[in-house]
């Protein structure tokens, strides 16, 4: 009798035990699971990208917000390239404006210098530098219809030109960030035009990201 009753106390401490330790385990687990998943968050979400989000601009003037990244953000290789892409609602002499505002706010200082833009570019288009980082800033006017192909006239959205026009309003906005250190135009530039050496150190940038497109009748 007395041995059952030991084996059976025996039994129940190693039972006791086994859950001690399984509870031990997963509280481990627990605490170490929490911080990598915050770290990996923090690594595959670019602070960049926080900093422009915290910029203080309107609604109207943010409306839509297209995010594109490439490269390393140890430049490895290449280094980090942040594009963003906005729509706002107001016209790009408003929007600039309120863009502009925010960067000021936000520490961003114009950046007058050299090939800003590399190619000229319709609408309003600026430079900014804070800390280790540059800033380009490109606000200009939507574009509404799509090109020519193969020499055909392109095909209107809407055989309305009123109801076209009205679609074709607001303002579109370009944000492009770089590390310093990889920006070409903190360089010293070349004392000679690129055209008489036949090498040009600027990559030719299409007028629009979207394409060449043609505005809407008015």
């Amino acid at each position: 009798m007395r041995g059952a009753r030991s084996e059976l106390r025996r039994q129940i401490r190693k039972r006791r035990r086994l859950r001690m330790g399984v509870l031990a385990l997963v509280s481990v687990l627990l605490l170490g699971a929490i911080p990598l998943w915050f770290g990996f968050q923090t690594l595959s979400r670019d602070p960049v990208f926080d900093t422009l989000d915290g910029l203080d601009v309107p609604g109207w003037a943010a409306v839509t917000t297209v995010d594109d990244v490439s490269g390393s953000r140890w430049c490895l290789l290449d280094c980090r390239l942040r594009e963003r892409t906005v729509e706002s609602e107001r016209s790009p002499q408003e929007t600039t404006q309120v863009y502009e505002q925010a960067l000021a706010k936000d520490g961003w200082r114009p950046w007058r210098v050299s090939h800003c833009p590399e190619q000229p570019a319709k609408g309003s288009y600026t430079c900014w530098r804070r800390d280790e980082l540059t800033l380009d800033l490109w606000v200009r006017e939507p574009t509404c219809v799509p090109p020519p192909v193969d020499g055909e006239p392109a095909v209107l959205p809407s055989p309305d030109p009123s109801t076209a026009a009205a679609q074709c309003t607001g303002s579109l906005v370009s944000v492009k960030v770089r590390n310093a250190i990889d920006d070409e135009r903190t360089r010293p530039q070349p004392s000679t035009d690129p055209s008489l050496t036949g090498e040009d150190p600027f990559p030719t940038l299409s007028e629009d990201p979207l394409g060449e497109l043609t505005p809407s009748p008015s």
